[in-house]
C-alpha cells in the first residue's frame, strides 16, 4: 500500500535530482535542500496518481530548477515495483519533458515512537530548515522537515531525519538521527559518512521555530543553530 515516508531519486530528462516524501491521507510532503514538494494523490488498486507542485525554500542560485522556473506542477503516474513505487509523468510547464523517480521506504521499525505536544505546542506541518554550524565550522544544511504529534520525518538531497520531540507552551525539544541516504557532494562534509545524533531545544509560535542543537559526528561534536519556518499545515 502507498503510505510512509520515504527517499526519493527523480528525473526529469537528463537531469537527476533527491529527495525525501511523506505520503499519508491523500497528502503527499516533502522536498530537499532547495524545494518543497507539495501535492496530493490517488490510489485506484495498484495505480497510483499525483499531483506535486515546487516551492523554493533556499534562496541559494547554485541550486538551480530542474524546470527552469521555480513553481512548477508534476503530474505523474506509478505503481509499486516490490517496496518501491516507480512513477512516469512530465511538468505541465514542460509537456515534452519526461519526467520519471523511484521512491523507497524507509523502514517502519526505523522510525521512532513519538513524543506528546501539549496546549501552546509547535503546529504540525512541513517545514524549510536551515542550519547554521557555529564554534568556527564552516558551512550548513538546508532541507524539509515534517512535524507531526511529536515525530520528525524530513530530510534534503543527500540526508535523512528521524526524530522525536515534545511540546508546549511555545518551547520544544528533542531529538534526531541523521542519516545518508545518497553520498553527499556539495553538502556540509561534516555530517557526510556519518549516522549523526542530534539533540536539540529552542522556541516555536504559528509561524516557526528556532533551535539550538548539539550534534555528535563520528567523534565530532558540534553545536549548531536553526531556523524552521512553516511552508503547508498538516
Amino acid at each position: 500500500m502507498f503510505g510512509g515516508f520515504y527517499t526519493v531519486r527523480f528525473q526529469l530528462n537528463d537531469a537527476v535530482g533527491r529527495s525525501v516524501m511523506y505520503v499519508h491521507g491523500g497528502k503527499l510532503l516533502g522536498g530537499n535542500s532547495a524545494f518543497a514538494h507539495i501535492g496530493s494523490y490517488e490510489a485506484n488498486g495498484d495505480d497510483v496518481d499525483i499531483e506535486v507542485k515546487t516551492v523554493r525554500h533556499n534562496p541559494d542560485p547554485n541550486y538551480r530548477a530542474m524546470a527552469g522556473t521555480d513553481d512548477a506542477t508534476l503530474i505523474a503516474k506509478g505503481r509499486p515495483d516490490g517496496e518501491r513505487y516507480r512513477f512516469r509523468g512530465a511538468l505541465k510547464e514542460l509537456p515534452g519533458a519526461v519526467f520519471q523517480s523511484v521512491m523507497t521506504p524507509v523502514a517502519e521499525e526505523a522510525v521512532p515512537i513519538a513524543g506528546g505536544v501539549g496546549e501552546g505546542g509547535i503546529v504540525n506541518g512541513l517545514y524549510s530548515i536551515h542550519v547554521r554550524m557555529l564554534d568556527g565550522v564552516e558551512g550548513g544544511l538546508t532541507g524539509v522537515m515534517l512535524l507531526n504529534n511529536g515525530r520528525i520525518l524530513g530530510g534534503d538531497a543527500s540526508f535523512y531525519y528521524l526524530g522525536t520531540y515534545t511540546s508546549e507552551n511555545g518551547r520544544w525539544k528533542g531529538q534526531i538521527l541523521n542519516q545518508e541516504h545518497t553520498p553527499s557532494v556539495r553538502e556540509n562534509p561534516v555530517f557526510g559518512g556519518h549516522e549523526v545524533g542530534i539533540g536539540f531545544s529552542g522556541t516555536c509560535d504559528g509561524r516557526g521555530a528556532l533551535v539550538e542543537a548539539t550534534a555528535l559526528a563520528g567523534k565530532r561534536s558540534l553545536r549548531l543553530t536553526a531556523v524552521l519556518k512553516l511552508m503547508r499545515q498538516a
